[in-house]
Parts: structure tokens; C-alpha cells; sequence
């Protein structure tokens, strides 16, 4: 999957699909900016209702932060798995 971004064209060198119910699958994918650094987009992807087409939102998550927004993303999902519900089967 190539997108422009700046008008130059940007290639994944990696890319992980995750379909998520009927309406929404989230991209996950790794790209490299000219300088052979590399950084990380998620991509939400929902039908519309009622319309044609998607709506797109994403996330630009650069190396220097891999570790703190992981490391966040752990605590929020824990906290919802073992505070909030968890009785229910993950």
C-alpha cells in the first residue's frame, strides 16, 4: 500500500491487516522516510452507514515513542481487561 504524504510517494515495508467486526479493520503499517528511518501509521477504516465508501483516521507513531505509547496502550487495555470487566472472555 503506497499513500502520498508531502507529495512524495511512501512504500510499507510491512503491513498487517486486522478486521475487526463487520464495519472496521485497522492497517498497521511500517514505513521508511528518506533518510532509512522508519515509523509506524495505524489506520482505522469503518464503512459508513447509510453511504458509500470508508472513513479513514490514523495514527503516525514515530520510533522514539514505540516504547511510551506501548507501554500506555498495556496499561489502558490491563486496566479495562482486570478493573472494568472481567468477567468477560478476551
Amino acid at each position: 500500500m503506497d499513500y502520498d504524504y508531502n507529495d512524495r510517494k511512501q512504500a510499507s515495508v510491512y503491513s498487517k491487516r486486522l478486521k475487526a467486526g463487520k464495519r472496521r479493520t485497522y492497517f498497521f503499517d511500517v514505513r521508511e522516510t528518506r533518510g532509512n528511518d522508519f515509523f509506524l501509521t495505524i489506520t482505522e477504516s469503518r464503512k459508513r452507514v447509510n453511504e458509500d465508501g470508508y472513513d479513514r483516521h490514523k495514527i503516525f507513531l514515530y520510533k522514539e515513542d514505540f516504547n511510551k505509547f506501548q507501554k500506555a496502550l498495556s496499561e489502558a487495555v490491563d486496566h479495562v481487561k482486570h478493573d472494568r470487566v472481567p468477567d468477560y472472555d478476551f
